[in-house]
């Protein structure tokens, strides 16, 4: 419980520091000491009545201590006494420092990757673990460019306050990709014990809420919003009751979240209906397709398959490809579905991705051929670190002994 209410408060903390010294890299590691005091001292001392405000004036006061122990502390005497006095006042909330956090991660001195990577670190409170193997790259390459992006921000005179005008549609797409690794991460974490991690999905959703309160008129931000309750409204039927995953064909239905399959569609279907599309939009479009089926079997599978062609126009990537495989092997066959998957074999990005692998295992179990689809998801499970994955693939390669 402390865990995911420090992980839950951790950007909120960090963006109020921010908010009022603009030393980005230094009210990091301010935060960081807070949240390791807190850690420590919460579970034998008890939650505090305000452990926002707890966290805030621990790490302010570190922040002091920091400011004063450098050389130029004579110059920065007035700063610290302005954090000293501020630790000592209550919080006056803002209208989301969180949301403006978010916009400041995604600053034009940095590039596009290290402002995923960094806000991913910051707002969505991920490990650099986690946001290497998002990205497909070691831990320690990662580690070294969220630092450089922080030395970046730093170095740029960031001031903390929403982007102007000119500056936020480019800003805003960064934004939105975040927002949509965080949602990611959440739905089905890469790695450890747990299939689900309902803090970032949350977390993801509230944050895009917020962009759509802002920028309602955003075909994309109301697209991505759309994405997100749709896709989480089958969070209750993913799992068995022994932590172990079920895919959508094999689902409960009736445990759908009405209420946001409801509110998904109607936003997606307000936003069709205006200006250009975007892949965001095309992917709730697509959601909203499976969220109506009131069965697998019932599914509009050449529906999706145009979808997934459009969006492969629009926004080709290999995972889109991998998804129209999917698509294309309802309509047509899983042979069809077999030789566009062919195209990603020689895919750097999908060289070690093991969904490619547990796809081809699954058409090459609908065609027939169960040897082949055997090593394909031991292959499959020997390339994720996702405790439930591994052991449904496993357990789908134990069925075809």
């Amino acid at each position: 419980m402390t865990e995911d209410l420090l992980r839950e408060l951790a950007p909120q903390v960090l963006a109020v520091l921010v908010r009022r010294n603009g030393q980005f890299d230094a009210c990091e590691d301010a935060v960081q000491e807070a949240l390791l005091a807190a850690a420590t001292q919460w579970p034998e001392a008890g939650v505090p009545d305000n452990p926002r405000g707890w966290l805030i004036t621990v790490a302010s006061r570190r922040l002091t201590d920091q400011w004063r122990s450098e050389s130029a502390r004579r110059q920065r005497e007035d700063k610290a006494y302005v954090l000293d006095e501020a630790a000592d006042q209550p919080e006056i909330p803002q209208s989301d420092d969180t949301l403006t956090l978010l916009f400041m991660c995604c600053h034009p001195a940095i590039t596009p990757p290290s402002q995923v990577a960094l806000t991913l670190r910051a707002i969505g409170g991920l490990t650099t673990g986690e946001i290497a193997r998002a990205f497909l790259m070691p831990e320690a390459t990662m580690g070294s460019r969220i630092s450089r992006a922080k030395k970046s921000i730093k170095a740029a005179g960031s001031q903390f306050a929403l982007p102007p005008e000119a500056e936020r549609d480019e800003r805003l797409k960064v934004v939105l990709h975040v927002l949509y690794l965080i949602f990611n991460e959440g739905y089905t974490a890469s790695s450890g014990e747990d299939l689900q991690r309902v803090d970032l999905t949350t977390e993801a959703i509230r944050l895009t809420r917020e962009v759509h309160r802002l920028l309602p008129a955003d075909g994309e931000v109301a697209g991505l919003l759309a994405l997100m309750l749709l896709t989480d409204a089958r969070r209750a039927a993913r799992i068995r009751p022994d932590g172990g995953l079920i895919p959508i064909d094999e689902q409960d239905r009736s445990l759908w979240n009405r209420e946001l399959i409801e509110e998904g569609s109607a936003l997606i279907l307000r936003t069709l209906a205006h200006g250009a599309l975007g892949q965001y939009q095309l992917q709730a479009a697509i959601a909203a397709v499976h969220a109506e089926a009131p069965t697998a079997e019932a599914t509009d599978w050449p529906q999706i398959l145009g979808l997934y062609r459009l969006l492969d126009r629009i926004a080709p990537s290999p995972v889109v490809t991998l998804n129209r495989a999917i698509a294309l092997a309802q309509v047509q066959g899983p042979q069809a579905g077999l030789d566009l998957l062919a195209t990603l074999d020689g895919d750097k990005l999908m060289a070690d991705n093991h969904r490619l692998y547990a796809v081809r295992a699954h058409l090459l179990e609908r065609a027939g051929d169960p040897a082949a689809a055997r090593a394909g998801y031991l292959e499959a499970a020997r390339r994720t670190t996702s405790l439930p994955e591994q052991r449904y693939l496993n357990a789908r390669a134990a069925a075809l002994t």
